[in-house]
C-alpha cells in the first residue's frame, strides 16, 4: 500500500518505519524542513534505539521518503495517518490545534476518496470532528472521506519493538471499507485485533494510560507506608504482581511518572469527564501523588543531610525514562528545582539527554561522566534508571565523594550491596 504519515515525531517516524518494514511504500510529511532534511539522510533528530539503523535501511531502498510538500503528498496517497502532537492546555484538556490544521490540509487537497487514520491521542468524538473539518475545508463537495481511530501504544525507548510486535491493535470505524483496508494493512501482525467504534477506540487509549499511571501512583503511596513500617516495597510488589489479577508491570515505586503520555493523557481524560459533568476523583489523586513524589525524595534528603545550602548534589539521569532523550515531564526537574530552592549546588549527568540552556543558566552544571558529577559531592541522587548507572564503579564514586549519601529515586540499585560499600543508601519504600 501507499501510505502517508503526517507528523514525523517519534510516533510518526516509528509508525512509518514499521509500515516500510512490512513492505509498504511510505511518505513522511512534516512542516519542519530541518527535520525532513535530517530524516531524509537516514538520521533521526531524537534518540530511540534502532531508529537510525532502520531509517538508513529504508531510506536507502526508497521504501520511505520524507517531504514538506503537503499538496503533492496528500493528493498522491489515499491512506493517510495523522501522527501530530496533542499537547495539554492550561486546564489539562487536549489541544487539537495541530490535528485541526492537518484536517484542513487534507480537506483543501481532497481529490478523491481517502481513508484518514488518527493515531494521535485525542478525546472521544475527535474522529467525528476531524471528518467535519476535512469536509468543511474541501473544495470538492462530491468527494468523501472516512476517518478511523487507530491509537498507538508505543513506549519511548522501545517504540520500534512495540510497533513491530504490538500486544493489540484497536481499529475504531463504522465503515466496512475502511475496516477491511486496515485489516489488510495489519495482516502480518500476530496479536488480537479489536474492531470497535471510533469513540470506543479513543477512550481505550486514555483509559489504558490512566490505569497504568494509577498503578504507579498507588505503589508510590504504598512505598511511603513501607518507609514508616520498615518494609521492603519490592517484596510487596513481587507478592502483588504474582497475582494475575494484578500483574507484575508498573508496580515499581520511585519518584513518579513523566513523559509525553501519562501526565498529559490523565489530565485530558479528567478534562473530558468534567465537560460531561463528571469528576474522576481517583485520577485527581493519581496526579497529586505523582506531583508530590519528587518532593518526598528531597524531604528525605533534608532529613538526612540537614540544610542543603551550598551542598553539592549530583543528579544522575534527567530523561524521563531510560533509552530516550525526552525531557518532557521528567521527574528529575522537580527534584532539581527543589534542590536549587534549598540553595544546593547541582550537577547533572545523563548518557543521552542534555539540560536546557535556561536550566544551566540557573547554576546547574552538566558533566559528560557520572564520576565527574559525583566528585566531592555531598550526595548522589538517581532520577532515571539508566542501566549504565547499575554498572558504574560505585566503590570509586564513594571514594571521590565528600560524604557517601546515595538517594535512589528509582530503586534500581541493591541496598545491601551499596551499604556493604559504605554508602548511606536510601531508596523509596525501603524503610
Amino acid at each position: 500500500m501507499k501510505i502517508l504519515v503526517i507528523g514525523t515525531g517519534y510516533v510518526g517516524t516509528t509508525t512509518g518505519l514499521v509500515f516500510a518494514e512490512l513492505g509498504h511504500q511510505v511518505t513522511g510529511l512534516d512542516t519542519d524542513e530541518k527535520k525532513v532534511e535530517m530524516l531524509s539522510k537516514g538520521k533521526a533528530y531524537f534518540h530511540e534505539p534502532g531508529i537510525d539503523e532502520m531509517l538508513n535501511k529504508h531510506v536507502a531502498t526508497g521504501q520511505i521518503c520524507f517531504t514538506t510538500d503537503k499538496k503533492k503528498a496528500i493528493r498522491e496517497n489515499d491512506l493517510i495517518f495523522i501522527c501530530v502532537g496533542t499537547p495539554s492546555r492550561e486546564d489539562g484538556s487536549a489541544d487539537l490545534t495541530y490535528v485541526r490544521q492537518v484536517a484542513r490540509d487534507i480537506g483543501e487537497n481532497l481529490n478523491r476518496y481517502k481513508i484518514v487514520v488518527n493515531k494521535s491521542t485525542v478525546p472521544v468524538k475527535t474522529s467525528e470532528q476531524v471528518k467535519k473539518w476535512i469536509l468543511k475545508s474541501s473544495r470538492n463537495a462530491g468527494e468523501t472521506v472516512e476517518v478511523v481511530s487507530n491509537p498507538e501504544f508505543l513506549r519511548e525507548g522501545s517504540a520500534l519493538e512495540d510497533g513491530l510486535h504490538p500486544d493489540r491493535i484497536v481499529i475504531g470505524s463504522e465503515s466496512a471499507t475502511a475496516i477491511a483496508v486496515l485489516k489488510e494493512l495489519y495482516k502480518e501482525m500476530d496479536c488480537p485485533m479489536i474492531i470497535t467504534t471510533p469513540r470506543t477506540a479513543e477512550l481505550i487509549k486514555y483509559a489504558s494510560n490512566s490505569f497504568l499511571a494509577m498503578k504507579i501512583s498507588y505503589m508510590n503511596e504504598i512505598a511511603r507506608l513501607c518507609d514508616e513500617l520498615q518494609i521492603n516495597i519490592k517484596d510487596v510488589a513481587r507478592g502483588m504482581g504474582l497475582d494475575p489479577r494484578v500483574g507484575e508491570h508498573f508496580l515499581q515505586a520511585g519518584i513518579g511518572f513523566g513523559g509525553s503520555c501519562f501526565p498529559k493523557d490523565v489530565k485530558a481524560l479528567m478534562a473530558s469527564a468534567r465537560e460531561h459533568g463528571l469528576n474522576l476523583s481517583i485520577l485527581e489523586k493519581v496526579i497529586a501523588i505523582n506531583d508530590s513524589q519528587p518532593q518526598y525524595l528531597v524531604d528525605r534528603m533534608v532529613n538526612e543531610l540537614g540544610s542543603l545550602d551550598q551542598k553539592v548534589i549530583a543528579v544522575l539521569g534527567i530523561a524521563f525514562k531510560p533509552h530516550t532523550d525526552d525531557l518532557r515531564e521528567s521527574r528529575a526537574f522537580p527534584v532539581i528545582e527543589r534542590l536549587l530552592k534549598e540553595k544546593a549546588l547541582v550537577r547533572v549527568h545523563d548518557p543521552v539527554a542534555s539540560m536546557p540552556e535556561d536550566k544551566l543558566h540557573q547554576g546547574v552544571r552538566q558533566y559528560k561522566h557520572a564520576e565527574e558529577a559525583a566528585r566531592d559531592a555531598d550526595a548522589v541522587v538517581i532520577c532515571t534508571d539508566w542501566p549504565q548507572y547499575r554498572d558504574l564503579d560505585w566503590r570509586l564514586i564513594k571514594q571521590r565523594m565528600k560524604s557517601p549519601f546515595l538517594f535512589d529515586g528509582r530503586n534500581m540499585l541493591s541496598p545491601g550491596l551499596m551499604k556493604e560499600m559504605g554508602f548511606t543508601y536510601r531508596g523509596i519504600g525501603y524503610g
